[in-house]
């Protein structure tokens, strides 16, 4: 008895395992992955370029508003619209001029407030440890490299 109800379990075992393998294909299938869109074709490519820059649309603005003040002012005079045409130093200029302030001056070894100068090879430094360290006993190929780096190097020809 004990081995005909064993046939019967694994019967009823065979039979819940088929419906749940069923169940799972069934899970599987509505799962898949289809195509990426269903609107686009398959060769599309993203456009490389997809923003302006700050400058070209404050150029284009004003571009665009002098073509619409100069189509006004084909029926006016000229200095009703030379008074009309946009000022070059707007609020929304993006080419400002160079600032009234002096310039910072840094330390050109060790980037600190660069408050003195040294008067052989223009190298400037923080305080007289840099000084007597490092500046005064520089090699002439070497103060050119720390020249460079800010920019303030000489070269002869």
């Amino acid at each position: 008895m004990s081995g005909g109800s064993r046939d019967s379990n694994n019967n009823n075992n065979n039979d819940g395992s088929d419906e749940r393998l069923l169940f799972l294909r069934g899970v599987g299938e509505r799962n898949e992955i289809g195509p990426a869109s269903w609107f686009k074709p398959a060769h599309y490519k993203k456009p490389a370029r997809r923003h302006k820059s700050a400058r070209q649309l404050v150029s284009d603005e004003n571009k665009r508003i002098n073509a619409l003040l100069s189509k006004a002012n084909k029926t006016t005079d000229v200095s009703a619209a030379a008074k009309r045409l946009v000022p070059k130093a707007t609020y929304f200029s993006v080419e400002a001029p160079p600032s009234i302030r002096p310039a910072k001056k840094y330390c050109d070894v060790t980037g600190l407030k660069g408050i003195y100068k040294s008067p052989t090879n223009n190298i400037r430094y923080h305080n007289a440890e840099i000084y007597q360290l490092i500046v005064k006993p520089m090699a002439p190929g070497v103060d050119q490299e720390y020249l460079k780096l800010r920019g303030a190097n000489f070269v002869l020809k």
